[in-house]
């Protein structure tokens, strides 16, 4: 399970030496795009990134990048050896989250990369990751309520745990679309241990950045996107500006184009699994923030009256299940429910029983196919596809859904090559 403070980390890396500086990111979303978009944004700029995020994607180790590569498998292993023996030796009694920072921290110090890119894991001020000292900048993106029973349930406590992150001295770039309440938490945080300036991002100037615009619109972004690409881009300034003042700022918006960022409004093919021959969307939004994100681009880009849309929905458990729904499903729409894997690494999480997702919908008013798949994530994208029928299809509640639907196509690719 979760076990907020940095004593434990700080045992785990007390032999590590940090001569990277980081940016580091806290926020509810968004704090993963940032994150890509920043170690892209900088590697195009020649300086040595690492980047680790989380959750995982496919496998436990894809969330460390060096020079934008995922961590090669034995070289993963063989450091978190290193650090299981540590956690052993000193009798640390490290949480898995905890014993994966502190091997991503000393993948970084021995790949010997400039900057590490970190996401909070969860929170912000008793994080593991907030043992990082002096960072280049940090980043707050788009704060929003989710994992109440340890941040809090208002927005202004959540906000504060979130801030923890800030340092004396060191420039914090905020996403400027929060709340009025998150704005003055961070910058009442700021203010407190004489932070370095907060830049409130997208800023005024951003309007008259004609390569920033010009990537806006060469890759249609939605407006959320554009925020998490500005925060990446302000926050990435201030890195080159401290390590390479006369660097090209061009180089940032070429490494953006770079970027890809599965299941984040990601359109994609089952047809290897299902035989549907249209695409479907796969988005990780798992709160009520991003689901309310999510059902806005639905409603704008996919859905019609003549086209209802089939939803494929996995939720943790301990998420606000009814108000997510609210912000995705119509009443014509159908939904299957399904149950994501374990995650690898993170025996605390467990998914909302797929009936109580189904019963929560069908309370809701949904009266299009209410499908429950308990656990065969293939049996509901198979049962998914057949009911759409050729209309629209989303896959989302969940990244760890995301996951399990990736780790599909994958092991489907894999055993048609062998063929």
């Amino acid at each position: 399970m979760m076990q907020p403070g940095l004593a434990r980390i700080g045992q785990l890396l007390q032999h590590t030496a940090f001569p990277w500086r980081a940016v580091h990111v806290a926020g509810t979303n968004g704090k993963g795009s940032v994150c890509a978009y920043v170690s892209a944004m900088l590697h195009a700029a020649k300086l040595k990134t690492g980047r680790f995020t989380s959750p995982h994607l496919i496998d436990r180790w894809d969330c460390i990048t060096i020079a934008e590569q995922v961590i090669d498998e034995t070289r993963f292993r063989e450091i978190e050896k290193v650090i299981l023996d540590r956690n052993l030796v000193d009798a640390v009694q490290a949480s898995e989250f905890e014993l994966l920072t502190a091997t991503a921290f000393e993948l970084f110090a021995q790949e010997k990369v400039d900057v590490g890119v970190v996401e909070v894991g969860l929170g912000g001020r008793h994080d593991a990751t907030n043992v990082i000292v002096h960072p280049h900048v940090t980043v707050i993106s788009k704060i929003g309520k989710d994992h109440q029973p340890l941040l809090g349930d208002t927005i202004k406590e959540i906000a504060s745990h979130k801030a923890g992150i800030l340092k004396p001295g060191v420039s914090c770039v905020v996403d400027a679309t929060n709340s009025a309440d998150v704005l003055s938490v961070v910058k009442a945080a700021a203010d407190e241990i004489q932070a370095g300036p907060l830049v409130l991002a997208p800023t005024k100037d951003d309007g008259c950045d004609m390569a920033l615009q010009e990537f806006f619109m060469e890759h249609n972004l939605e407006p959320h996107q554009q925020t998490n690409v500005s925060l990446a881009y302000h926050a990435a300034k201030i890195v080159l500006k401290q390590r390479a003042p006369t660097s090209d700022m061009t180089a940032l918006i070429d490494g953006a184009r770079k970027v890809s960022w599965p299941g984040r409004l990601q359109s994609l093919s089952i047809a290897t699994l299902t035989g549907r021959g249209e695409s479907v969307l796969l988005d990780g939004a798992h709160n009520a923030q991003s689901a309310e994100v999510l059902g806005f681009f639905v409603d704008r880009r996919i859905r019609s009256e003549s086209h209802p849309v089939t939803w494929v929905v996995a939720v943790s458990l301990g998420k606000e299940l009814r108000e997510l729904l609210s912000f995705l499903c119509q009443p014509a729409d159908s939904i299957v429910a399904v149950e994501f894997s374990p995650v690898d690494g993170m025996p605390w999480v467990s998914p909302i029983k797929s009936r109580e997702i189904l019963a929560t919908a069908q309370d809701m008013g949904v009266t299009g196919l209410l499908h429950d798949a308990g656990r065969d994530i293939l049996g509901a994208l198979q049962v998914a596809a057949v009911a759409a029928a050729g209309r629209p299809i989303v896959i989302c509640g969940s990244l760890y859904l995301v996951s399990d639907v990736l780790r599909l196509l994958r092991a489907k690719k894999n055993s048609a090559a062998l063929l």
